[in-house]
């Protein structure tokens, strides 16, 4: 019993770190993938997929179904939020020529919208020490993501790109963050595989919807695109997001949220190793920053129960 008690104590400790790894290549498999496929089509296969992988799982897992209608619908409203919203967000953004960098840092604003709504949604007390990680990690993303905006020239900021974009990130920062938050008050008791699978349900309904109505559908099956899809299905649709669901259980939405903080700074050492974007002393600075606020944010208070 004491090895699997501190085997599940070290899975526990480790979810969170794995999560960030995980999510963090979602942009890179963007930046992949969109080449050869428009967003919400690209999207729609993947969720497609996914569903097929989901149900092969729960069968052999003989997983049991949420039992009421309401359950159901609360669930599939969280995927719409949190896969289609969001994914749809990003993906449509980076579509629109706007950089990863860019779509990082306003989808990093997540865990300051999160805290907010939490707070009067929720009713969840944000204490000093978050608000102070909240803030110390907005600065990080800041500084990480600096090296690659002309900061100082506001004007030429979103050079590139056009409105639509900008509003494609922002909608996938609402949704995010939304979507943690009614995952968490209304799914709670969500059977994990089912869940998702509803989830992705409603998610591959409206974006299937959105790719008919807004795009031509064709897709180039190329060998990047393949691998590209196949790491987003198994490593972000199926391990990241059952995560998510796990962390969100687990935790408090706001401290979940703050995980996000640290995406970009990982993902701009992703881009780094695997695009040749420089890293300087203000982004390096940037990561200790996000790291150290991130901590701060999810820490535990030492009298807070197990």
């Amino acid at each position: 019993m004491a090895v699997s008690a501190a085997t599940q104590g070290l899975w526990i400790r480790a979810m969170p770190v794995l999560f960030v790894l995980l999510w963090s290549t979602g942009f890179i498999g963007a930046r992949f993938g969109l080449p050869y496929a428009e967003p919400f089509t690209f999207l729609t296969i993947r969720f497609l997929c996914t569903l097929v992988v989901l149900y092969l799982i729960i069968r052999v897992m003989r997983e049991i179904w949420p039992r009421t209608l309401k359950a159901w619908l609360h669930i599939a409203v969280a995927g719409v939020l949190v896969h289609a919203a969001y994914l749809g967000g990003v993906f449509s953004a980076i579509d629109q020529g706007m950089p990863a960098g860019v779509t990082a840092l306003i989808v990093g604003l997540q865990p300051l919208v999160t805290a907010c709504l939490a707070r009067s949604w929720l009713g969840e007390r944000i204490n000093r020490n978050q608000w102070i990680g909240i803030i110390l990690g907005l600065a990080g993303i800041t500084l990480v993501l600096g090296e690659q905006l002309d900061l100082a020239d506001p004007a030429t900021l979103f050079t590139g790109f056009g409105p639509m974009a900008l509003l494609a990130a922002l909608l996938a920062l609402l949704g995010i963050a939304v979507g943690t938050l009614y995952q968490k008050r209304y799914c709670t008791e969500m059977p994990l595989t089912t869940g998702t699978f509803i989830q992705f349900v409603g998610a591959s309904l409206v974006l299937g919807v959105a790719a008919l109505v807004f795009e031509t559908r064709e897709i180039e099956w190329t060998p990047t695109f393949v691998l590209t899809l196949g790491w987003l299905i198994f490593g972000l649709s199926i391990a990241a997001i059952l995560l998510l669901m796990a962390l969100i259980r687990r935790g408090e939405a706001s401290r979940v949220a703050s995980l996000f903080y640290l995406v970009p700074p990982v993902t701009a050492v992703e881009a780094w190793i695997l695009f040749g974007e420089r890293l300087g002393p203000m982004a390096l600075t940037g990561i200790a920053v996000a790291v150290f606020g991130v901590a701060m944010a999810v820490r535990q208070p030492a009298d807070a129960k197990p």
